[in-house]
């Protein structure tokens, strides 16, 4: 018994030393995070500025682009205020159906509808020093949304921390003022996280110290790495999207229609009204809001609007503001957000009429349709001038009559009208007959 013992330990003592061989092996060829698989092909999209309606479309375009390349994975750099709600729903949507592996890098800020993108990813990897949360909804007057309209958010947060198994308390303590959350927030604030406390708390999957490491952390080389920009269009289609510069476009297409009513002539006012509208539908056309159908109807609307100029009787002007409005409203990305950018150019564009006519009169607002010239009672009557005694005298075409033109007699310009048809420039005329104003003249006949 006491000679197998030694032997028995010697067995012991290397199928330990074998256990610890195979485990350090597997940890030495395991891969530290699930992120270090193996990419054939890797895109880069920027996630930047405000979120709205254009960087929605801008998305959608890219990740299409993605799956054209053959792309399996796609990085997202984020660097964002927040911004519109709805395009940041349609943006994670996009993000969860997409079949590529989506990263989240953060290495600025990722604040309220940017937060939520990057939840919707399979991954977010930040770098130290930036900051994801806050995400309370706000109204454009900067206060913070309804109760309803928060709590609905808040279960969006929740729902989109959920797809990664992250703690769904984090995601409702940067949205809920009114609650605390015990370790995370006390209540009247909400929570923002850097980059080594979302790691803490698994909001964050790696801190990395900056693009390179993210790309090693990858296993991606930045010479394969393709990146997707928006063209000049989105960009622009980014620009007039916005709530803000849609609703300041409107206002200024509608009062440069009002202040050109007010000046004689097609002027600046008139030209800065064109260009507005026109980017207005320029860039709600590149986003894929608008189409023909609602240029066509505003175009329209703009003619039956002048047209009731001539046609008095309010049945064309009232259709052609129907036309106009419609076309407006159904080009914008949402018809509440349409009508209310147009209420408020509506309200402002009155409130300058209402100056206008209080400075000008309404008068000045029909200057151009009506004669200026009126005949004042304390000027007496003014007869026209008596040209009887031109009748029977000859003079010379200065410029063709068709029947209309200038003719000289005695000297004289004298405007006058043909009897029949055309008569060219230098040919001898003779006065036929004169009625008040009205001079006829015909071409002398020549002698043989």
């Amino acid at each position: 018994m006491s000679s197998t013992w030694p032997t028995i330990r010697r067995v012991r003592l290397l199928f330990s030393l074998l256990c610890l061989i195979m485990a350090m092996t597997m940890f030495i060829s395991t891969p530290a995070t699930t992120s270090a698989q193996s990419y054939q092909k890797a895109v880069w999209i920027p996630v930047d500025n405000t979120i709205e309606r254009g960087l929605e479309s801008f998305l959608r375009r890219a990740f299409a682009d993605a799956e054209k390349l053959q792309a399996d994975l796609v990085i997202l750099h984020i660097n964002t205020p927040g911004g519109e709600v709805g395009a940041a729903e349609n943006i994670g949507q996009l993000i969860r159906q997409s079949p590529l592996h989506t990263i989240a890098y953060i290495d600025n800020q990722a604040f309220s509808a940017g937060t939520y993108i990057a939840l919707n990813a399979n991954e977010i990897v930040m770098t130290p020093g930036s900051t994801i949360g806050a995400a309370t909804p706000i109204d454009m007057a900067g206060n913070a949304a309804d109760i309803k309209f928060i709590s609905g958010w808040s279960e969006q947060m929740k729902a989109a921390a959920k797809l990664n198994n992250r703690n769904p308390d984090v995601a409702r303590a940067m949205v809920e003022i009114d609650n605390e959350f015990p370790g995370l927030k006390p209540k009247g604030t909400v929570l923002s996280l850097d980059a080594h406390r979302a790691k803490e708390l698994g909001y964050a999957d790696q801190v990395v110290a900056g693009k390179d490491q993210l790309l090693a952390h990858l296993g991606v080389s930045s010479d394969t790495l393709e990146a997707i920009e928006p063209t000049g269009g989105e960009l622009v289609a980014r620009w007039v999207t916005s709530p803000v510069i849609m609703s300041l476009l409107l206002v200024i297409g509608l009062v440069g229609i009002v202040v050109e009513l007010f000046a004689p002539g097609f002027g600046v006012a008139g030209t800065i009204s064109l260009v507005s509208f026109g980017l207005y539908f320029f860039g709600h056309y590149l986003a894929g809001f608008a189409n023909w159908l609602h240029i066509g109807l505003f175009v329209i609307g703009i003619l039956l609007m002048i047209l009731e100029i001539f046609l008095p009787g309010g049945i064309v002007g009232a259709i052609g503001f129907i036309s106009i409005v419609t076309g407006l409203v159904m080009a914008a990305y949402d018809t509440k957000q349409g009508l209310a950018s147009l209420g408020v150019a509506a309200l402002v564009t009155a409130i300058v009429a209402f100056l206008l006519i209080k400075r000008y009169g309404v008068k000045g607002l029909f200057n151009r349709f009506i004669l200026g010239d009126a005949q004042h009672n304390e000027e007496g009557y003014v007869a026209p001038k008596d040209q009887r005694d031109l009748l029977g005298k000859t003079g010379i075409a200065l410029t063709a009559l068709r029947p209309a033109g200038v003719v000289k007699v005695d000297g004289n310009r004298v405007d006058a009208v043909s009897v029949g048809g055309f008569i060219a420039s230098g040919t001898t005329v003779t006065v036929v007959q004169v009625e008040g104003t009205r001079v006829v003249v015909a071409e002398q006949e020549q002698k043989e």
